[in-house]
């Protein structure tokens, strides 16, 4: 058995997320791409039910991802990193958009939180909203004279 076609190491591995609709689309974009490569390809195509395939359908090495990894993130200018990293991103993005925790250690597929802490990463934007959030609450409380008295000044 190959690697790439073995069970998932959890139960965790195997799991329901919902997708936006602009995510939807990308595989729906991909499959029509490779429908157009599969008839380009014609008897040369072997159909095997990869999702993603070389132009005449056989499996992407393995490290193709890595390649193509390298090179998109030196094509956007961003720094080098690992492709694992992309798992600390998505944590960290679902944190700034405030997902319960319990919600995110589902998408995630942890089983503990601690998890969370590990991967989820505050970051400048999430402080500053925070201190926003403090600063409007102190300005409602001085506004209402009930919270902040002429000794605290």
């Amino acid at each position: 058995m190959r690697a790439e076609t073995a069970d998932t190491k959890s139960r965790a591995g195997r799991r329901t997320i919902g997708l936006s609709a602009q995510l939807i689309a990308l595989p729906r974009r991909h499959r029509e791409e490779q429908q157009a490569e599969r008839a380009k390809a014609r008897q040369v195509w072997k159909e095997d039910d990869w999702v993603f395939t070389t132009a005449t359908g056989r499996p992407v090495c393995p490290y193709s991802d890595y390649h193509e990894w390298k090179d998109l993130l030196a094509s956007a200018g961003l720094r080098d990193g690992r492709l694992h990293d992309a798992r600390h991103t998505a944590a960290t993005v679902l944190l700034i958009l405030g997902v319960p925790e319990r919600t995110v250690m589902a998408i995630m597929g942890w089983s503990s939180s601690g998890m969370a802490r590990r991967y989820q990463h505050v970051t400048d934007g999430i402080r500053n909203t925070v201190a926003k959030q403090v600063d409007g609450l102190l300005r409602e409380v001085g506004e209402e004279g009930d919270g902040l008295s002429e000794e605290a000044n």
